[in-house]
């Protein structure tokens, strides 16, 4: 990915070569997703059968290897070959290679079935670092820091924010895309200021970072970097069509693919109603999610936040 960014102009990057039933797909896509058929099926499928969804598979789905049955396979592996496509073809920000692994359940298969999730960043062209970090349900996290420059490995430690609140700290609701964002920001500002009061003169109470990549905000969450992240676009379904206007994209399953990371390190991730993230594993889900650092970050902020749902309607009874 970094040699294609390396010889491609953003414009030719940037190319828009499908609208898939995930997302909008770019020609920088295309680079990856081209190889990832093949690696599974040389690598994963050649040991034993898999179910492999992703974005750019015809129907989002592959039985590998070729003429296997899916009730055969032992596994369904999500993956999102690029999270991030925006910010990584205007060279403005990494993205990641999300994967998670789960006994094979059929259509039942969820998120919280996975087992294991990795999620490698894809540096910017002119950054040399780069990490991943991965990790087994209950057997903690694992990370590493890779050198392009010298092609060295190191360990690599991450620890969530223990701070008890988020001033002085980022936390937002994900707004990325036009259609409901001035909704979005009112929540957001009902909930930073039901957390921490009014704004003061020539003071600024908390910050935020519209990272377009769940998997980057996942990562900022267990590198303590953010303390808490919302993304509930798909709830905006309603509020959107009585403005005549269709809903945008959302996040789906295999943006969410690596949250096991985050919770194995304490990060504690939802879905908008405080409960376990349970969506399938597809290409077509749309899913609202909250992350919090800790469990004090999730007591001063979810009460708001579900408080200002259920006041706009936005939860279903």
């Amino acid at each position: 990915m970094v040699e294609a960014c390396e010889k491609g102009a953003v414009e030719q990057l940037s190319r828009i070569v499908a609208d898939d039933e995930g997302d909008t797909i770019f020609a920088v896509d295309r680079v990856s997703e081209e190889l990832l058929v093949d690696f599974f099926e040389r690598e994963i499928a050649s040991v034993a059968p898999v179910v492999l969804i992703a974005e750019g598979i015809k129907e989002g789905k592959a039985i590998l290897p070729n003429g296997a049955h899916e009730k055969d396979a032992p596994w369904r592996i999500i993956v999102d070959p690029i999270d991030g496509t925006r910010g990584l073809m205007y060279q403005k920000r990494s993205a990641w290679i999300l994967t998670g692994v789960a006994p094979n359940r059929g259509e039942e298969t969820n998120l919280s079935d996975i087992e294991f999730a990795i999620q490698t960043e894809i540096p910017l062209v002119k950054q040399h670092l780069s990490d991943t970090v991965w990790a087994f349900r209950g057997k903690g996290v694992t990370g590493e820091r890779y050198d392009r420059i010298n092609k060295s490995v190191t360990p690599l430690g991450l620890k969530p924010s223990r701070a008890a609140t988020i001033e002085q700290g980022f936390a937002m609701i994900s707004r990325f895309f036009p259609g409901a964002r001035d909704i979005l920001a009112e929540i957001d500002e009902e909930i930073v200021r039901g957390a921490l009061g009014n704004p003061r003169e020539g003071k600024a109470q908390c910050f935020e970072d519209q990272y377009i990549s769940t998997g980057g905000q996942l990562y900022e969450l267990i590198a303590g970097h953010d303390r808490f992240v919302a993304d509930i676009r798909p709830l905006m379904r309603a509020k959107m069509s009585r403005r005549d206007v269709d809903l945008s994209i959302c996040c789906h399953p295999y943006d969410l693919c690596t949250e096991l990371i985050a919770r194995e390190l304490g990060v504690i991730v939802t879905n908008e109603r405080g409960l376990r993230l349970d969506a399938p594993l597809d290409v077509q889900s749309d899913v609202s999610w909250a992350g919090y650092a800790n469990e004090n970050i999730r007591a001063q902020i979810e009460p708001l936040m579900l408080n200002a749902l259920k006041n706009r309607g936005m939860l279903n009874s």
